[in-house]
């Protein structure tokens, strides 16, 4: 793949449609899926992923080599899927201090892994702890830089994803208690 991937995207470097057609097949069910994981609904998720799509084509020359390709790219989706909830919803971020007790009470989500459908999960989430939770986790971005993406306390960014983490521990407590009641009815 990165014989193939060096070659179309230096032919998509010179504007050759056929090539950039190629790339967007290569990455776009990836993309959508990082653009569907900031923003709940699909056909949203794919107006940032074309939008995305159409800003790296037109600036592909500031792309450096084709190996960096894939991450520039994320890097373009991830913005405009923020911007996107910037511009289109009010979004509520919960203003209570962050502490480190409920960071620690926390469970390793990995216990859970089997049977985990992240899209669904991501649409029950609430949105303020979605944003931070994708920037620390999947982005791995510092609560400082995630303050200054999303215009709010460092403070905020560390209770939101507290917040994200325990809402998952719920989440999963609560799907694990379903199945075991579930089972125990048979």
């Amino acid at each position: 793949m990165n014989r193939d991937l060096q070659h179309i995207f230096s032919k998509a470097k010179k504007n050759d449609r056929l090539a950039q057609k190629s790339l967007f097949e290569m990455f776009s069910g990836k993309m959508l899926s990082v653009a569907n994981s900031y923003i709940n609904n699909r056909d949203d998720a794919e107006d940032v992923l074309m939008n995305a799509f159409y800003k790296a084509f037109t600036k592909i020359e500031d792309c450096k080599n084709y190996e960096s390709f894939p991450f520039w790219l994320r890097k373009i989706v991830v913005n405009d899927a923020i911007n996107f909830i910037r511009k289109n919803k009010h979004i509520l971020y919960a203003e209570t201090e962050f502490t480190d007790a409920i960071a620690e009470q926390t469970k390793d989500v990995s216990e859970f892994s089997q049977d985990i459908d992240l899209e669904i999960i991501f649409k029950e989430m609430p949105i303020g702890y979605k944003l931070v939770f994708n920037l620390a986790v999947f982005e791995e971005k510092k609560h400082q830089e995630i303050a200054e993406i999303l215009n709010i306390s460092e403070g905020t960014s560390k209770s939101q994803l507290s917040k994200a983490k325990k809402w998952l521990q719920d989440y999963f407590n609560q799907q694990q208690n379903t199945k075991q009641n579930a089972e125990s009815e048979i």
